[in-house]
């Protein structure tokens, strides 16, 4: 199991060389007071007064304080030093930090300059597969009757989808009249052909399954509340997600919001009543603000939430990447509620910018590619922890599975001991410690 961010990340080095800087300039700053106050001294009339009456020993004290004062080892020179130190810390921050952003930017032109030059390399690669066959026709058979494995292949490796999505781009570019450069750009090109709608919400009711029937007391009961309202969702059928309404001791409520994956992969072009579909995926990946995003922030309405009562928002696959947009969106009036926390579960979620004030927990499957659907790594912050584990199974489906893969590997964070685990578990404690829960379904439907 590999930790990346949080409390033990990069970032959080990043904050600690601020607050290093922060504490070199106030010693410094107060080192220069102080000398500039025993220079005073030196010039006081009462000591150049008794100077007169005892020359020798008044030499001696002056050249002893400015020697303390100005000398290789004095206060000034150490002044100067703490104001170096503050100013050198800064610069190594933003260096690092301008690096980081370099080379994500490097690495996404150079998927894009693959896909612009897919359409000159193809034919060439095509010829070359062609004189290949004639050339070594046994390997031809061979890969005839043994035919690779697709699947274990791209789970073994599943960088590849990063180099083909990254790619993406730069491949669209050719078409006449658009100017795609990213991946949110192409997505946002696509989702164009994917009507969003509105949206209805229908309280069906509380779920008494035991599953939920108590309040979650760690990472792997908040999964697991996921899992079940996950496997109760089918492609063809209305959208659902939970609200789990969790009261304290004191009286005090939380909410934690269940939120599935896509169940249906719909053509364009075409009015879906279902909310988790293909089109979604591309709205969000886009950056937009989905219907689905809308439709949540409805039901949480309709289960009591106020603009200020604490909100944990938990999503698998398509739901990782809503939950983070709203993260994204929460307190600018366009989801109105006070996201505190963000769980994904095998999400695409990099490229979204989530603020710093909600803690944010990725888990993801190392042989899982759907994470890789946006060609981008995990930003590593102080208030995102990303964690990656293997769970092999050899098929797409099992390794982006919640019961299968996922659900384990939460389980599995209730009794880790790395730091940026611990920070979050502890930083959750309101939604981990509760009293009683109530756990109310929801139907989200999309109208033209």
């Amino acid at each position: 199991m590999k930790v990346t961010g949080g409390a033990g990340g990069v970032d959080a080095d990043y904050d600690d060389m601020f607050t290093l800087a922060d504490s070199s300039d106030d010693l410094a700053f107060a080192l220069g007071r102080i000398s500039g106050e025993c220079h005073a001294v030196a010039a006081d009339p009462d000591l150049l007064a008794s100077a007169a009456l005892a020359p020798v020993s008044a030499a001696r004290f002056t050249g002893a304080l400015l020697a303390a004062l100005d000398g290789p080892d004095g206060l000034t020179a150490q002044a100067a030093v703490f104001g170096v130190r503050a100013l050198g810390l800064r610069t190594a921050v933003a260096t690092y930090e301008a690096t980081d952003r370099a080379q994500a930017a490097m690495i996404d032109a150079v998927r894009f300059a693959s896909g612009l030059a897919a359409p000159v390399a193809l034919p060439v690669a095509i010829a070359g597969a062609g004189l290949f066959a004639v050339t070594h026709p046994e390997a031809v058979v061979s890969l005839v009757m043994n035919p690779p494995d697709i699947q274990k292949l791209l789970t073994n490796h599943p960088g590849t989808v990063d180099a083909v999505v990254g790619a993406g781009p730069g491949l669209i570019s050719w078409l006449p009249g658009v100017g795609v450069t990213d991946v949110p750009g192409a997505a946002d090109l696509i989702a164009n052909l994917y009507p969003d709608g509105r949206h209805t919400v229908t309280d069906v009711g509380v779920d008494a399954n035991p599953r939920t029937g108590e309040p979650p007391a760690g990472i792997g009961d908040l999964i697991d509340g996921l899992d079940h309202r996950n496997g109760e969702v089918s492609g063809g059928e209305p959208d659902q997600i939970d609200v789990r309404v969790i009261t304290a001791a004191d009286g005090t409520r939380s909410f934690v919001v269940d939120i599935p994956g896509t169940k249906d992969w719909n053509g364009p072009l075409e009015h879906n009543p279902e909310l988790n579909d293909l089109g979604t995926n591309l709205h969000v990946l886009a950056g937009d603000v989905s219907t689905r995003e809308h439709a949540i922030a409805e039901a949480l309405r309709q289960a009591g939430a106020s603009s200020t009562d604490p909100v944990m928002l938990i999503g698998h696959s398509q739901g990782g990447m809503v939950a983070a947009q709203a993260a994204h969106d929460h307190g600018n009036g366009t989801f109105d509620f006070n996201v505190t926390h963000v769980v994904t579960a095998g999400s695409p979620v990099g490229r979204i910018e989530v603020p710093g004030d909600v803690q944010v927990l990725s888990l993801e499957n190392k042989h899982d590619i759907v994470p890789h659907l946006d060609a981008a790594a995990n930003p590593d912050r102080e208030n995102w922890t990303t964690v990656e584990f293997a769970n092999q199974h050899g098929t797409i489906g099992e390794e982006h599975s919640t019961s299968v893969s996922y659900l384990p590997a939460a389980r599995d964070l209730d009794a880790s001991t790395d730091p940026s685990i611990v920070a979050f578990r502890e930083s959750a404690e309101k939604y981990l410690s509760g009293d009683q829960v109530e756990n109310r379904v929801y139907e989200l439907t999309r109208v033209p």
